[in-house]
């Protein structure tokens, strides 16, 4: 049976109470007996949005489920709270350390300063963390992706599906990780057509990350873009870049989304015919991976690097519409040949 327990923290001021409660946390089906106790157990810590954002976290979640269904792991999650600082991350992971999880998984760059920090007081316990390097040590996994490749196909794509010549690109939030998908994206588009127009736009800029929680924003910045003639926008937002689908796909153009297979997201199924591909992260494989490493005795540790040459990173084809455009997959399938020959190099900033 499943069983997963959520942890929400609730703030600085009552930091205390709320690592009390929750390093006591049980799940809604436990049952209290020995084997329970013995049982090894996981937990992730999601990034802002949370699980339900169609993309980046839920993607860390069937990572999770995975684990629990095929290795009889137990899991929990621990959700964000709006507006919380590293403190609230640390009070968060030290909780679930604390509970006996082993491996502990931040996801998302967000939860580096906090890794770093609860790692070195519980260094039996392994600590995976998303999309950043930027905090090592023995009991720290760095899982990371080649987005700019996967970004890369995608631009590809947009190049190729675009009738008007102009296509869009949405970033949740200014920062270095997102910038990696923008240079992938523009390189691919003007690769594929020197005379493409790419409108590109943030949402928010740091320390502000709404950009990647609220639905709204990228409702609004894919709206603008659609004003200007994009017919293929591309968001790289969380949460937000579902307001974006929802925008591209009310106006019978093209969406393209990311990290999850959005096509396939019930959340976004009202969509789902307009969103042409997504660029895929292998989150879920990632956070099995790891939790499979411990469980095993083997714990990674250090970069794990997950890119196109290992379907680390790609581009999803569950729309019949994405592998009726034969001309656009032809191109696609070149493009990904030739990165992985080293034909083709990759930019990381734009």
């Amino acid at each position: 049976m499943r069983r997963i327990t959520r942890i929400t923290t609730v703030g600085i001021a009552s930091a205390a109470l709320a690592l009390s409660a929750t390093a006591c946390g049980k799940s809604s089906t436990d049952s209290g007996s020995s084997s329970d106790s013995k049982a090894v157990k996981a937990a992730i810590a999601y990034d802002i949005g949370g699980r339900g954002d169609q993309s980046f976290n839920d993607a860390a979640y069937a990572g999770l489920k995975k684990a629990e269904d095929e290795l009889g792991v137990k899991g929990a999650e621990a959700e964000p709270s709006e507006g919380e600082g590293d403190a609230d991350k640390v009070q968060r992971l030290t909780a679930l350390a604390r509970a006996g999880n082993n491996p502990v998984i931040g996801v998302g760059f967000a939860y580096a300063p906090a890794i770093e920090k609860v790692a070195k007081a519980y260094p039996k316990t392994t600590f995976g963390l998303i999309d950043d390097t930027s905090k090592t040590g023995p009991n720290i996994a760095n899982l990371v992706f080649n987005e700019e490749q996967g970004s890369y196909l995608a631009g590809v794509a947009a190049a190729k599906a675009s009738k008007t010549g102009t296509v869009g690109f949405i970033g949740g939030v200014e920062v270095p990780l997102i910038k990696k998908f923008e240079a992938g994206f523009v390189q691919g588009v003007k690769d594929t057509n020197p005379k493409a127009k790419v409108l590109t736009q943030y949402l928010t800029q740091p320390p502000n990350f709404d950009g990647f929680s609220k639905p709204d924003l990228g409702k609004a910045a894919a709206q603008g873009q659609l004003d200007k003639g994009a017919d293929v926008i591309y968001a790289a937002a969380g949460l937000a870049g579902s307001g974006a689908i929802e925008a591209t796909a009310k106006a019978g153009k093209w969406a393209i989304g990311v990290d999850s297979d959005q096509y396939n997201q019930k959340g976004l199924a009202a969509y789902k015919d307009h969103i042409l591909t997504s660029v895929t992260k292998d989150v879920s494989d990632s956070v099995y991976n790891l939790i499979k490493s411990v469980k095993d005795g083997k714990p990674q540790s250090g970069e794990v690097r997950y890119g196109l040459a290992t379907d680390g990173v790609g581009l999803a084809t569950s729309n019949p519409a994405y592998s009726s455009m034969t001309e656009m997959v032809a191109a696609v399938d070149k493009a990904k040949k030739d990165i992985v020959d080293g034909k083709i190099t990759v930019k990381t900033t734009p």
